[in-house]
This record gives structure tokens, sequence and C-alpha cells, in this order.
């Protein structure tokens, strides 16, 4: 991307998250230092089939690091999100690491699949990622019946899921989907990305048989990382990926985010392109469809930079065409902030999970607020 061009978008981008932000209705859910937990990250939110919203995160012991005691814990909402129950441990692991949460609704049981990750407590991500930890990360799943209130055993699967030269493994995070037509239609898709020798990579976990058996998509490399999937209107899949900056001459990061498309059901994916209208502070994102052409995306919006920008002033953009273009977007807040999920909620408002400071929030809008 040529460095006028960078400017320039990144001066528009600018200009519009400032006039456009709104009022909007939000509380913080997950409050470090409350609940028995330091710290909160890792946001995950999803609309069960019975119209409940599942709120989850990572729940850290004792400091905001990524590895060390963790749990896996959600809030459920029955009212839209108005009030919130008190956590609910999906996974408690010891004292080790529980976490990446990436749920998806089988739209035909209701019944609610988590698949997660672990780690030893005392293997950091740095050593995960470089191939030189004492273990290394494993891959679960969990599933929920009564629309979040008990979760199964965590059940391990990380040899149908994980190539042993893998080395860091994560899903999501944020959430996976079902496909809704076409010859694929009732697939379950599970974004995941992983770290192996010379490269940082993106795949999809794939199922037709409800979770009971997964199968691994083709790789998406290099220079991607933390993936989220959304089904176009045309049946295509798009993965829309953080740019990882490496030193990989071949694909240098650009400030900007990884997508690739599958025509397959997640099986197959082109090589990975820059969205040239979605900036990447190096940072997880959120999409999800809104309706038939309309794609919510989230993340941090700071200038568009070709070293890693703050994460900073949360945004929900709006594409009116599958994704092609994003020309409306709202600012939620403007300070520090990090990770999202999005979700469609049972009244049409839209809901957004989100890492504000040092905490987790929940904003609730209308698409209308998006300009």
């Amino acid at each position: 991307m040529k460095p006028l061009s960078i400017s320039l978008t990144f001066a528009f981008s600018f200009l519009i998250s400032h006039i456009s932000q709104a009022e909007i209705n939000e509380r913080v859910i997950f409050r470090s230092g409350e609940e028995g937990y330091s710290n909160y990250r890792i946001p995950s939110l999803i609309t069960t089939k019975s119209g409940s919203l599942l709120a989850f995160c990572e729940a850290r012991k004792d400091h905001r690091g990524d590895s060390g005691n963790i749990d896996l814990v959600v809030k459920r909402s029955t009212d839209g999100g108005k009030t919130w129950s008190p956590p609910l441990v999906v996974w408690d692991a010891g004292d080790h690491t529980a976490g990446n949460p990436c749920p998806v609704i089988d739209q035909r049981t209701g019944r609610i699949i988590n698949i997660v990750c672990w780690n030893l407590a005392t293997d950091h991500g740095r050593d995960l990622h470089a191939g030189t930890s004492v273990n290394t990360r494993r891959v679960y799943q969990t599933h929920s019946d009564d629309d979040g209130l008990t979760w199964s055993e965590p059940k391990e699967i990380t040899a149908k899921v994980k190539h042993p030269s893998w080395w860091w493994y994560a899903t999501g995070p944020g959430v996976g989907i079902q496909l809704q037509k076409g010859p694929y239609k009732g697939r379950l898709i599970i974004p995941a990305n992983h770290t192996a020798e010379g490269y940082y990579g993106a795949q999809t976990l794939y199922s037709d048989d409800g979770g009971a058996s997964w199968k691994i998509s083709e790789i998406i490399k290099p220079t991607v990382n933390e993936s989220q999937v959304v089904e176009l209107s045309d049946g295509r899949l798009m993965m829309n990926m953080r740019t990882q900056g490496t030193a990989d001459t071949k694909r240098p990061y650009s400030g900007y985010r990884s997508i690739a498309y599958s025509s397959d059901g997640g099986e197959s994916w082109t090589d990975p392109l820059f969205d040239d209208e979605l900036g990447d502070p190096i940072c997880q994102a959120s999409i999800i469809r809104y309706d038939a052409n309309r794609i919510l995306f989230s993340n941090p919006n700071p200038p568009i930079s070709l070293e890693r920008g703050p994460r900073e002033q949360m945004t929900v953009r709006l594409s009116n065409d599958n994704g092609q273009t994003w020309a409306k977007e709202l600012l939620i807040y403007d300070g520090p902030s990090a990770y999202s999920s999005l979700a469609k909620l049972p009244d049409g408002e839209i809901g957004l999970l989100y890492e504000k400071d040092k905490d987790i929030a929940f904003a609730q809008f209308s698409i209308k607020q998006i300009r």
C-alpha cells in the first residue's frame, strides 16, 4: 500500500470515527478484581437458539498475563442484556490455562458447542509460539444442552484437529458459525489459527455431524493469526484475520486486516489478501452476518500505520455489500480497547462484548446508529 493511500485512508477513518460517536447503552459485566479473579480477557458473545445471551471470557486468577491459573467462565442474560447472571465456570483446569472460547450453536438441536484450548500454566506464549515450551497447546470440546447453565466435562480432541508440527494453537477467539445455505447447509465451522516453523497460519475446523467429529481445512498462510469467519450471501465463506507482523518478506505487515475466501464450505481457502479499508493494530477482531447482505465488523481503529498502532477507538463498521466495502461506522469507545465479539440480539439490536480499559463491557445499540 502506498504511503499516500495509507495517509488518506487514515485521515478519513479518523474523521468519521470521531463524528459518528453516539450514545451507547453500555455496562461493564466483567470487572477486574471482582468475583474472585484479578483480570478478565478474551470475550466471546453468542445468542442461543432460545434467545439467551452468553458472554464468555478468560477469568485470570492472579495476573493479566496469557498463561497461569485461568478459568473459562460465562455469564447469561435472559432479558436481552439488561441483567446478567453471576459467572458460571465452564472449565476450571486446576492451576493451568483454559481459554480461547469459540462457541457455536447447532440450530437443529440448540446444543451449544464450545471448542477451547489448554496449556500448562508455566508455558508462556513466547515459548508456545517458538516451539520451545515444555508441553503444547491442546484442544478440547465441551457442550451445553440447557442453554448454557451446565457444561459437559471437556473432552480432548487435539489429535483430530492439530497437526503434530504445529506449536501454538488457538480457536478463534470469538465464535463459530453454522452454514445456512447450499450443499454444506448445517455444517459447523470453527475458525482457528496456529504457529509452525517459519510462519503464522489460520485454518477452520468443520463438522457435518453436529460436532461428533471434526476435520481440518487447508492452511491459510503466511502472516495471519487470530481469525473469524462469516458466510456471504452467495454461499462463500470469508475469513477475516489478524495480520501478524513478522520478518516475512513475501507478505510483510501492511497495517490492514487479512481476508481469504472459501467456495467449498471452509475446506480450502484462497491466498490471503489485505482488506485496504480495515485497519489492524495487530489485534483480534469480530465479524458477523446481520442479515441478507449486511455484515458487521468490530476492532480497535487507531490511525493506520506500518508500525503496530495503539489498541484504542473500538469501532463497529457496517458493509452493505458482503464485505466488499465498509462505508459506515460507529465509534463505541475512544479509549484503550482490544478484543471484541459481536452478536445480533433477539430484538434485532446489536450486542458488542469488548475489552474496555482493563474490564469487559457489553454495549448495545441499533444498526441505525451506524452511519
